[in-house]
């Protein structure tokens, strides 16, 4: 049996784990003991691959899909801590709808939404709000639909990425994911420092680097913690979301209790101006004490002296001071004034709307120190990124997949759920903190003008310190979140084993934790924490973020439209067109929020995605790529069934023929790289041959793999040339080796089937390449610094002869070879004339080649050449009428054939005897079998020598063995020292029984030639002039 490949490809890297699979010898004895029953006889066949639906029922059942290392970690502290209950699987509240609301619930909430709503105004808020919900909202309808179809292990984001989209995508999208997680960590450290600093302690002044230092502290402390134990985070988890709940139900209570008695927060004003709070004591320039007027501290803030006679500053001579409340309450009206944005550059005063005041524009600023001022310049797209991360953590409930009751049914309710909840929490406050806060304490990002008190704190009741406190236990709370969850991500696609650098970072402690990883993510945290803004850290985790949401669209997209079989998930609200909207939403907020960090985000991403490519562990996870390849494929070729192909569109999809030694070695690797340096010209490569993987990768050949089963190699190769490939991806050349032994007895069959694989490609319309001597054609690795490559052009074949070697100058080894064509002009030809119209064609061809007419005159036929093809006739005239086995036939024809290439000389039957005896040694007495045919010859010789060589060869023979001799000393005389010939492939034989003597003609023809190619046209032209 023979098997013949187009080539190898595929991996042998185990597919996912699956319930399905195990291979235990336990599992195999229990095989056994349930198959052994008569009434199941008639299936007894398959129960060696195929289980009873018994067993398989109880493997599902028993499938476990606890994230990595939990199992361990799981019974490390059994075995510290005695036996425990097991525990019980948690529900849609406790396992998707409560961490979700504690993961999306957070710093920006706290410390930003306020300062949004007056810098973007409520509408402006309204729509950068309504966009960010609506991408997660998208989003959540997506990963339900992925997070249902089947059972999907803990990994979250990841293990849906990468599942759907392949190992690429999943890579770069997960460490993206996990670069976004990282920083979170940072910005949710960022955000506890700026509420230490300056509202609990704010004698501690909030420099930058205080922010470094303190966040070092935090974050060294916060890994400490996640290092000595994850089950005291998740304890303190609960104390987080209650922080973060409280906090939120003070702001609802507040608002409420401001249309009753809103609290009081004066907002002191100089003209429309607002004053720091810290920098008066009164909000008046002087004020009546026993009938006295007395200056203020904030009159000593603005002139340089006490008196009334004070010289003071020019705006605050030329404006009044005003003292405004800060909170009106919810039926004040004040929402009007805050409908619409208020931009701010760095370093502008916060001013009241409405409100004129007296200002020269030639007199310099001055006491700019005693006004709440913009820290940084704000415009719509920053406000988008420094939003965003608030609507971030809706894949919370996704990764404890593995940890819930119905993770089918809780994960699309409870993370839909969550973001429905947490929607109406953002809308409803930028339109409660527009209606109830002044425009100025709503631009006051650190309040500086009431106080030092937290915005949002100063809306809520009972006390802001519920605020304050809360947000403070809420920010930590997230920031050991990301850095139990960062590090654990990273364990998942380290122990995937597709990104091999990281693959160190798979390790950890013996219960599972991921040491290594931790270390990493704190790194990288700490690089946020230099950062040390809080505004500056937001955008760079939306991106991040919005990469990961975005892949998520297009992964339940995908699945949809290429409707894959194993598509059925159970949540059945989604579509296609929803995903797109959700991608196009979040592709439009990187950019909005950020270009640069997007294209960097994107940058980083790609680079991922190509290492993966390249060096990443080939894995085949069933992914929608697959399925676009094969449509996109599929629509191709149905695009190329169309019509034939234009000359202009032709080149070379080559089918090469290889044959194996007796250890399965590939006999001719040059052949391989023959293909390569033809493949400039792109096209379809099919190798026939087997295990040729290692080889094509060495030789850098790309193609394609099936597996051809035929009982002979004469079928099968006729196989391969009829059926190889499909529709446009058909080949439309063949390449086969010169079989250089074939006048050798053992290769006999070898030069049949050679030259049947001539006939079969020209009538198949194929063109068909035969290097000879191939092992003396250079490497992928050689390169010639000069030579030739000789084209000897005797008869039109469609322009083959001057594509390929073309063709071959585009690869680097033959680069600076120089072309030369040469063709043969008849006695009736004019010569001038024909290098000239061959230097015109070649003009028009665009082709630089130096052009040469060989000159054949009909001289008279030597004697080498009539002596050589009355050789050739007898040696066929013999074993056609000595009626020999084949066995004998196939031992015989070395034995009468002529090895020498030189002068023939036989002189009697004696002397083919003893040449046959010098030949075999002492080895022909030793073999019986062949002592019974040398009798055989030796008596035919006897009675049939007189007429055998009296006979005169044929014509027809004799005239091409003249033409083959003439050719090659032309040849010769003019390539000799050619790095590469072209020659034109004579026709086989119609007749089968001159097979042997089309042998001899073509080697007769490339005789004494180092590298030659022959080469016959399939029929078409392949070259055009044309543009």
């Amino acid at each position: 049996m023979l098997c013949l490949f187009l080539c190898v490809s595929g991996d042998a890297n185990p597919k996912e784990s699956s319930p399905f699979i195990n291979s235990t010898a336990a599992t195999d004895v229990e095989k056994s003991q349930q198959y052994d029953s008569k009434s199941m006889a008639l299936f007894e066949e398959e129960m060696d691959t195929s289980p009873m639906v018994s067993s398989l029922l109880s493997t599902l059942a028993n499938y476990s899909n606890l994230p990595t290392g939990s199992k361990e970690h799981e019974e490390a502290e059994n075995n510290e801590e005695g036996p425990r209950p097991s525990k019980k699987p948690l529900g849609t509240l406790m396992g998707v709808y409560l961490p979700c609301i504690q993961n999306i619930f957070g710093v920006i909430l706290f410390l930003r939404m306020t300062w949004m709503v007056g810098i973007g105004g409520v509408f402006g808020s309204f729509i950068i709000v309504f966009m960010c919900c609506s991408t997660t909202m998208l989003t959540a309808i997506s990963m339900s639909a992925i997070a249902t179809n089947g059972v999907v292990p803990a990994g979250g984001s990841y293990y849906m990425i990468s599942r759907s989209l392949g190992p690429e995508f999943g890579g770069a999208v997960g460490i993206c994911f996990y670069l976004g997680t990282t920083f979170a960590g940072a910005m949710y450290i960022l955000g506890c420092i700026e509420i230490l600093l300056i509202y609990i302690f704010p004698q501690a002044i909030a420099l930058l680097n205080n922010m470094r230092v303190y966040g070092t502290i935090v974050l060294s402390l916060m890994a400490l913690v996640v290092f000595v134990g994850v089950k005291y985070v998740n304890k303190l988890a609960l104390v987080f979301l209650a922080c973060v709940i409280f906090s939120i139900l003070a702001v609802y209570a507040g608002v409420i209790n401001t249309a009753f008695e809103p609290p009081t927060f004066p907002v002191c004003l100089l003209g429309n101006r607002t004053l720091m709070s810290k920098g008066y004591d009164v909000c008046a320039k002087v004020i009546e004490i026993d009938n006295e007027t007395v200056t203020t501290k904030l009159w000593s803030s603005f002139c340089d002296s006490d008196s009334l006679n004070a010289t003071c500053d020019e705006y605050f001579t030329n404006n009044n001071v005003t003292e405004i409340q800060g909170i009106p309450g919810v039926t004040s009206g004040i929402l009007a004034e805050n409908l619409f944005g208020y931009y701010l550059e760095k370093g502008m005063f916060l001013e009241k709307r409405g409100l004129l005041s007296n200002v020269d524009p030639d007199s310099p600023t001055t006491n700019s120190n005693r006004y709440v001022l913009a820290d940084i310049t704000s415009f719509f797209t920053l406000l988008v990124g420094i939003y965003f991360p608030s609507v971030t953590g809706i894949m919370a409930g996704s990764n404890r997949s593995g940890d819930l009751r119905d993770a089918q049914k809780s994960i699309p309710i409870g993370t839909i759920a969550a973001i429905t909840t947490t929607s109406t929490v953002y809308m409803s406050c930028v339109i409660l903190f527009g209606a109830c806060i002044e425009g100025v304490v709503l631009r006051d990002k650190f309040g500086e003008g009431v106080n030092g008190n937290l915005v949002i704190g100063t809306l809520a009741w009972p006390s802001p310190w519920v605020i304050v406190f809360g947000s403070f236990f809420s920010t930590c709370g997230a920031g050991l979140q990301s850095l139990t969850g960062a590090p654990r991500l990273l364990q998942a696609i380290s122990r995937d084993g597709i990104i091999p650098f990281l693959r160190v970072f798979g390790h950890g402690k013996a219960n599972g934790e991921p040491t290594w990883a931790l270390l990493l993510t704190a790194s990288i945290c700490e690089i946020g924490i230099i950062i040390a803004s809080l505004d500056s850290v937001a955008p760079i985790l939306s991106m991040f973020f919005l990469m990961c949401y975005m892949f998520v669209n297009l992964a339940c997209a995908l699945q949809t439209l290429l409707r894959t079989p194993n598509w059925r998930p159970r949540f059945k609200f989604y579509h296609w067109a929803l995903s797109f909207l959700g991608m196009s939403l979040c592709l439009s907020l990187m950019f909005i929020c950020s270009w640069y960090y997007a294209i960097v985000a994107m940058g980083i991403a790609t680079c991922i995605y190509k290492y993966i490519e390249f060096c990443g562990a080939e894995k085949e996870w069933g992914d929608g790529i697959r399925g676009i390849s094969l449509s996109a494929a599929r629509f191709a070729l149905m695009r190329l069934e169309e019509g034939p192909p234009h000359t202009k569109n032709w080149r070379p999809q080559i089918l090469v023929l290889m044959s194996m030694d007796a250890t399965q070695n590939v006999e001719q690797p040059r052949l391989l790289s023959l293909t390569n340096q033809l493949k400039a010209g792109k096209g379809l490569t099919i190798v026939g041959t087997t295990s040729l993987r290692k080889l094509m990768e060495t030789e850098k050949v790309k193609g394609f793999s099936q597996v051809v089963i035929s009982s002979n190699l004469r079928d099968g190769t006729s196989h391969l040339i009829q059926v190889g490939g499909l529709g446009g991806l058909k080949h439309n050349t063949v390449m086969v080796s010169w079989p250089c032994n074939w006048k050798q007895p053992e290769y006999y069959q070898q030069f049949r089937n050679f030259i049947e694989v001539v006939r079969e490609t020209t009538l198949a319309s194929l063109a068909l390449l035969v290097p000879k001597n191939i092992s003396s054609y250079p490497s992928n690795g050689e390169r010639f610094t000069e030579g030739h490559i000789d084209v000897w052009w005797i008869v039109h074949d469609g322009g083959m002869l001057m594509l390929l070697p073309f063709l071959l100058r585009q690869h680097k080894v033959w680069r600076k070879c120089k072309m030369r064509i040469f063709t043969v002009a008849q006695m009736d030809d004019n010569s001038i004339q024909m290098k000239k119209d061959l230097i015109m064609f070649l003009y028009h061809l665009r082709l630089d080649a130096v052009v040469e007419v060989v000159e054949m005159l009909d001289n008279d036929i030597s004697a080498y050449t009539y002596e050589k093809t009355l050789v050739m006739e007898q040696r066929s005239q013999i074993l056609k009428q000595m009626h020999l086995t084949k066995n004998e036939m196939e031992r015989e024809i070395q034995s009468i054939t002529d090895s020498s290439r030189g002068s023939i000389r036989r002189k009697n039957p004696p002397t083919l005897q003893s040449q046959h005896k010098a030949e075999g040694g002492d080895a022909v007495a030793e073999k019986p079998e062949e002592k019974v045919i040398l009798w055989k010859i030796k008596n035919y010789l006897t009675e049939a020598g007189k007429d055998l060589f009296s006979m005169r060869p044929n014509q027809v023979d004799l005239r091409r063995m003249h033409t083959a001799v003439r050719l090659n000393d032309v040849i010769t005389k003019k390539s000799k020292e050619a790095k590469l010939v072209l020659l034109n492939m004579p026709g086989p034989p119609k007749n089968r029984v001159g097979d042997e003597n089309y042998m001899e003609f073509l080697e007769v023809l490339t005789e004494g030639l180092n590298r030659v190619l022959l080469v016959r046209g399939g029929g078409r032209e392949v070259i055009t002039i044309y543009s």
